[in-house]
Order: structure tokens, then C-alpha cells, then sequence
């Protein structure tokens, strides 16, 4: 009778486990070996860009959308926690608007902080001139806006900054109270083959 029962007991584990695990030495489709240097990659380099970010609320052509409001019975409304903006923003060469356009800032920002204005960044420089035309950098970090220097991450990039990686400098050159609008420097380190 025992022997009965472990056999009803371990029949369907002898059944199940072969399904379970692939046989030693099956190839799965998912996952190939690439060589060594497949794209034909470079030495790296470091590379520095400035430029002049505008985060321009005002005016009848606004290059930041609300998306999301904070709640009206937020008790961090003095933070604007939970308040989440669409940007498409110009960069620029020089702290003026009308100055040589480099591409744009296109992503979004959101205050996730309840103490402060925390800003989470998501946001690609997709650069429109020169050699980088159609390239981009991607950036996802934590700005504390009222701070004088902020650093974010470079995560990646696609074109001539593929595999990229490196860091942000922002520091705000002109932050107007009355319409909101933001003109803020960044220096841009990366390492890209």
C-alpha cells in the first residue's frame, strides 16, 4: 500500500520534471553568444557638451504640458507632489532663446518629492545639427531644483552615442517667478565610442 501511494505521490513530479528543465545541452532560441566586438566598436571616449536647456510654460507656444495635477487635498502642496509635465523643450547654444538651436529636451518631469521641488527626470537630447543629427542621450535622475548644481545620470543613447554612459550638470541661469518659464545650463559628460 505505501508503495502504492509514493508512486501515485511521485508520478506526477516525474512527469512534470522533465518538462521542467531542458535537456543538458539544448540551445534556446532567446539567447545567442554575439563575438567579442560585433559592432565593430571603437576605444571610447569622453566628450563634453554645454548647452542651454528652455522650459518655457508661458506664451501661446508652450514647450511644457500638464499632464498630471496634484490631488487638491495634497497636505505636500507647498512641493507640488505628484505633479507630472510633458516637455519638448529647445536646447540651445547660448543662454538666448533665439540662439543656434542643437536639438531638444523631449521626456518628462515629475515632482516626487514631499519636502522639496524633487524633480524625477526622464528625457532624451535628441540632437538635430552636425555630426550628432539624429543621435541622442537619455537621462533619468533625481533634480533638486532649488540646489546650485544638480547631477543626473546619462543611462544610454542610440546613433553616435550608443552604449553611452556619464553624468549631467544643471545649474538654472534664469528662472522667471512670474511666468514660470526656466532656462537652465547643462554640462554633459560622456563616454561613447
Amino acid at each position: 500500500m505505501t508503495k502504492i501511494f509514493l508512486s501515485l505521490l511521485l508520478l506526477p513530479l516525474l512527469i512534470a520534471f522533465p518538462q521542467t528543465f531542458p535537456a543538458a545541452g539544448a540551445n534556446p532560441t532567446f539567447l545567442k553568444s554575439v563575438k567579442l566586438n560585433p559592432l565593430k566598436l571603437r576605444t571610447e571616449k569622453l566628450s563634453h557638451f554645454k548647452f542651454y536647456w528652455h522650459d518655457i510654460i508661458s506664451g501661446s507656444n508652450p514647450t511644457v504640458v500638464n499632464i498630471v495635477r496634484p490631488p487638491a487635498n495634497n497636505k505636500t502642496s507647498a512641493s507640488g507632489f505628484g505633479m507630472v509635465n510633458m516637455i519638448d523643450d529647445p536646447l540651445t547654444e547660448k543662454p538666448e532663446l533665439g540662439s543656434k538651436l542643437l536639438g531638444r529636451a523631449q521626456g518628462f518631469y515629475g515632482v516626487a518629492s514631499q519636502e522639496e521641488v524633487g524633480l524625477l527626470m526622464a528625457m532624451n537630447f535628441v540632437f538635430s545639427t552636425g555630426k550628432y543629427n539624429g543621435s541622442t542621450l537619455t537621462v533619468l535622475g533625481n533634480n533638486r531644483v532649488f540646489h546650485k548644481v544638480r547631477e543626473m545620470p546619462v543611462i544610454g543613447g542610440s546613433g553616435l552615442f550608443r552604449f553611452a554612459r556619464g553624468y549631467v550638470q544643471a545649474s538654472t541661469h534664469d528662472f522667471d517667478l512670474k511666468t514660470g518659464d526656466a532656462c537652465v545650463e547643462y554640462n554633459v559628460y560622456v563616454l561613447h565610442y
